[in-house]
């Protein structure tokens, strides 16, 4: 087997490489049995009174059938909000945010799709909120701090939207008085004010705090591609925590002691919750399971009041839609450090941060992200145009070659190491790289793989159409063998029958068209087992990306047709013309000009 044939097998297999990677699922690990404690201590030794509050009414309610989030929210007084992306309520229970769908974003692409709801109220099947309170430290007691079950009331304001703050008012017996103020922009970011006045007449000394609590497992897609679960900034170092992993941390893995700058949130597929402190303060981040509710916190330093003064303490609440823009322009003008990491780039992020930015761009420019894949497609091409020129020559070269290699065979017979010396020295006398045919492949499998993260897990492919029947670039090709792409009276096989990897759509079959015509720009091999490996590997790859995102599909087709072509002009300017009609009927010639 001469070099030639070695290096298309390997490439071959670097091709499979890149298929099957994807298709490896880690399964999730067992979750230990634990029974921690309702209570949390903090540095200072006070306790967080609210965690045994809320873990006392999710007992209670777990005993219930859980309700409608209408049911719920129609059980407390609330504040409704309405800005130009959230829409949903506050419940004055509390003083939290327990109610919010996004506006912009349906279920699916039915007409009639349900919001994508983000916050649920205690009582669902699926609670999830944030609250912001205060711990007693010295000189008050948890009695006379507010808690998950105060009844707050309205101070000022009707609705809270983007210029039309709510102030909340909760006055205890002995002399204390706190107030929360949201507001809330166009986007998703919530600001939180909380103040103290005290006149009780004596020092006393707060810590504020703010938290998200997801009570029961969260549904998750469990692709190993796509983190969900804890991701958090503290002073420039990103950690991300599964949510499979949460209730195996330790105190000292959970918490961590934030000099400056920090954030934490919870991460899932497109949507995302975060408590972020303001800018150049310390606090204290900490994530735990308990009871069978996911938390986040960030406890602030101690606050001590002086009888007659007031204290306060801010925060800002992200909950929302991952979008790329609105999360850079929080992290560009409110100083947020690294907010934009908090989507998920992965380990190739040096490739996936300016993918996605030059496809945002394109869309900014084409207003269609299918066209957008396509250009970036030409862009992409055109970087690594240099090397593929350098490939094809090289692999012109060797077809020139073959006669002296034919030669060389015959005159070394069995002596294989005659056949590598003289097989070297004439790669060596014509300039010629052997190893050169594989770099573009091996060049695109990152490109590939980060081009993959960049559809799975950006918001903004997430319902993306293109063109036709294409309407979700973000997932495979609906249209199907099983009912003639449409015209048979049947519906097509779901996404989790073994059907649907059968049944394949139009654009997997124009992917594996365009690659056997790409693949006979070469003659067929000499090799029985390898002709028979390259006849049988675009149809192979057409059933394997049968159920891959249209996006990615539609990304492979444009290489593969612009490779055609590059290929096809190179071999033209290095004196040969493909025999093209020859390589589909078998007839396997090349002709030199």
């Amino acid at each position: 087997m001469d070099d030639q044939n070695k290096n298309l097998i390997l490439a071959t297999a670097l091709s499979f490489i890149v298929i099957l990677t994807w298709f490896v699922l880690f399964p999730p690990p067992e979750v230990a049995e634990t029974t921690p404690s309702a209570e949390m201590t903090s540095t200072d030794g006070s306790i967080l009174s609210v965690d045994a509050q809320i873990l006392t009414q999710a007992r209670n309610d777990a005993e219930l059938a859980p309700l409608s989030a209408e049911d719920v929210i129609a059980d407390a007084p609330r504040v409704v909000i309405d800005s130009g992306s959230l829409t949903g309520s506050l419940s004055l229970i509390g003083g939290r945010i327990d109610d919010l769908s996004l506006k912009d974003y349906h279920e699916t692409l039915k007409s009639d799709a349900d919001l994508v709801r983000l916050l649920s109220p205690i009582g669902t099947d699926a609670p999830y909120y944030a609250l912001q309170g205060w711990v007693a430290a010295v000189g008050a007691t948890p009695e006379q701090v507010p808690s998950a079950s105060t009844q707050w009331k309205i101070e000022i304001g009707e609705e809270l939207s983007p210029g039309n703050d709510v102030t909340l008012l909760w006055e205890n017996d002995a002399g204390l008085t706190f107030r929360k103020t949201f507001s809330v922009d166009e986007d998703f970011l919530f600001t939180i004010t909380q103040t103290v006045e005290n006149m009780t007449g004596a020092e006393i000394a707060l810590r504020p705090y703010g938290l998200v609590a997801r009570h029961g497992e969260p549904e998750q897609i469990g692709f190993f591609i796509q983190h969900e679960g804890v991701v958090r900034m503290s002073d420039g170092s990103m950690e991300e925590i599964n949510y499979d992993d949460m209730p195996d941390l330790t105190t000292e893995e959970s918490r961590i002691e934030v000099e400056e700058n920090g954030w934490i949130g919870f991460s899932d597929q497109y949507w995302m919750t975060a408590l972020i402190p303001s800018p150049g303060r310390d606090f204290r981040s900490t994530a735990k399971f308990a009871n069978d509710i996911y938390q986040i916190e960030t406890v602030y330093p101690m606050v001590t009041v002086a009888s007659g003064e007031t204290a306060s303490a801010d925060t800002q609440f992200f909950a929302g839609a991952q979008e790329w823009e609105v999360i850079r322009g929080y992290q560009n003008n409110l100083g947020i450090d690294r907010f934009l990491d908090s989507i998920d780039w992965g380990w190739f992020f040096f490739l996936t941060k300016p993918i996605f930015a030059v496809l945002h761009w394109l869309n900014g420019l084409i207003g269609n992200m299918g066209w957008s894949i396509i250009c970036l497609t030409f862009v992409i091409k055109a970087l690594l145009l240099p090397l593929a020129y350098k490939s094809y020559v090289s692999m012109a070269k060797m077809r020139e070659l073959q006669p002296e290699m034919a030669k060389l065979k015959e005159a070394s017979g069995d002596d294989r190491e005659k056949l590598q010396k003289g097989m070297m020295s004439l790669y060596k006398e014509n300039k010629v790289n052997p190893a050169s045919g594989c770099l573009p492949i091996i060049m695109q499998i990152p490109i590939f793989f980060s081009l993959y993260k960049v559809i799975f897990v950006t918001i903004e492919l997430r319902h993306a159409p293109w063109i036709g029947w294409i309407n979700d670039l973000s997932a495979p090709d609906t249209s199907t063998l099983y009912n003639l792409f449409g015209l048979l009276p049947w519906d097509a096989p779901t996404p989790d029958s073994i059907l649907a990897l059968v049944f394949i759509g139009v654009m997997p079959i124009v992917l594996g068209i365009s690659m056997w015509l790409q693949q006979k720009l070469n003659p067929a091999p000499t090799d029985a087992t390898q002709k028979m490996i390259f006849a049988w590997m675009p149809w192979v790859f057409m059933f394997m990306l049968g159920g891959f995102a249209s996006g990615l599909v539609l990304y492979w087709i444009a290489n593969n047709t612009i490779t055609f072509m590059q290929q096809y002009a190179i071999m033209r300017s290095q004196g040969f013309k493909p025999d093209l009609f020859g390589n589909m009927t078998g007839r396997n010639k090349t002709d030199p000009e």
